[in-house]
């Protein structure tokens, strides 16, 4: 274990996972902090400079880059990429296969399908692009469904929910369902209907 990595008690760290991986950036505080309760299955790669809370799961693969605050109880499944210089809050669940883009901020009890993509390049090789990099802002208890995109500096108002193979492409305002390319506002959440019949609102609280 690298002398600039630390991390809490009950963690099950497989011994492919890789911990305080360098950076190639320069970066001033190079120290990774990992809360106890850890498990980070085989190929997991976590780069020096970050700090995250306890209860850290990770899929076989999964890549974590440095400079990113991460909160408690943060599940993050195989061959996703969270980029470097992120906020990320407690309870999120990210599922495979999905890029999160540096600069983004997800807040607590998110959760996001398969193959979510955050862009947060506005003008891609633009001389300028480096200076205006923003991901988006996704905030609390957003649901995201399956192969979604969200472009930079958009923001997703809290407990929304955006449906399967959307481009989301504009702010979305809270409790909305958003479908389609360009992704748009359908309803509010409080108006689905449960289609198996197992409840009358899927999404009551």
């Amino acid at each position: 274990m690298k002398d600039n990595v630390k991390i809490g008690p009950d963690c099950v760290i497989d011994p492919t996972a890789q911990l305080g991986y360098e950076t190639g950036r320069r970066i001033e505080d190079r120290s990774l902090t990992l809360g106890g309760g850890a498990t980070i299955r085989s190929n997991t790669v976590i780069y020096e400079g970050s700090k995250i809370g306890k209860g850290l799961q990770t899929g076989h693969g999964a890549v974590i880059r440095e400079q990113n605050e991460i909160g408690d109880d943060f599940n993050v499944w195989n061959n996703t990429t969270i980029d470097y210089g992120c906020k990320i809050g407690s309870g999120v669940k990210i599922h495979c296969n999905c890029y999160i883009s540096q600069f983004t901020v997800i807040e607590d009890n998110v959760f996001m399908a398969p193959g979510v993509t955050l862009a947060n390049d506005l003008h891609p090789g633009c001389k300028f692009s480096q200076q205006c990099m923003r991901g988006p802002h996704i905030e609390e208890g957003v649901e995201i469904g399956v192969n979604v995109t969200v472009l930079p500096f958009v923001r997703i108002g809290k407990h929304s929910v955006i449906g399967s193979g959307a481009v989301v492409t504009e702010d979305i305002p809270p409790y909305s369902v958003v479908v389609g390319n360009p992704g748009r506002v359908v309803r509010r959440v409080d108006e689905l209907k449960c289609q198996s019949g197992l409840t009358d609102k899927p999404y009551k609280r």
